[in-house]
């Protein structure tokens, strides 16, 4: 039976960047809220490719056979947290014992298993492989949205999966309905 998703917070939610973000790792990022509860946050980056390695490199390097690869499957840098560690996020069709099922349509996992299925194209219908994560510890994503560092919007199959990477940012933005040139970073607070 697949692990199911915590109730509550953030979790399978996109967070968006505001536009004053100064931490580099994170401009204009759009990220995948993977799990979110009491204990933290963890969430993948869908909208920055990792250009150092290509998928038949990945494939190589871990050894997996394959008899035929997936042409030009793009490799997704994830987050800064252990950017050595794979992850695969994808429609719920793919259900192994280990997938996290986040949302009725997107899950995740992470084994060798569904990357062996994406190459021999037998693997979930969508899917986004990312290396490395975001992660935050107790209470320091709700810390840093307090903050007017994140702005959320409902996520979705065609924005996380067929959206191309540099429209990710302003097409979650116009999810919204506000016009972002707006948005102060000044909290609003008396």
């Amino acid at each position: 039976m697949p692990m199911r998703k915590d109730d509550g917070y953030l979790t399978g939610q996109l967070l968006l960047a505001m536009p004053s973000m100064d931490d580099p790792r994170f401009a204009r990022s759009v990220i995948y809220v993977c799990a979110h509860n009491a204990d933290g946050a963890m969430g993948l980056v869908i909208n920055r490719l990792n250009t150092a390695i290509s998928f038949p490199e990945l494939m190589n390097q871990l050894g997996i056979p394959t008899r035929m690869l997936a042409p030009q499957v793009p490799i997704f840098a994830g987050g800064p947290v252990e950017i050595g560690r794979g992850f695969v996020l994808h429609s719920a069709d793919y259900v192994q014992e280990t997938t996290l099922v986040v949302s009725e349509t997107i899950a995740l996992t992470a084994t060798v298993d569904v990357l062996s299925a994406i190459a021999e194209n037998r693997g979930p219908r969508a899917n986004l492989i990312a290396l490395g994560y975001a992660g935050w510890g107790p209470g320091q994503l709700e810390n840093e949205m307090h903050r007017n560092g994140w702005l959320t919007v409902e996520a979705d199959e065609n924005l996380v999966f067929f959206t191309d990477v540099t429209l990710k940012w302003p097409r979650a933005v116009a999810k919204l309905g506000i016009d972002i040139s707006m948005l102060s970073s000044d909290a609003g607070h008396a």
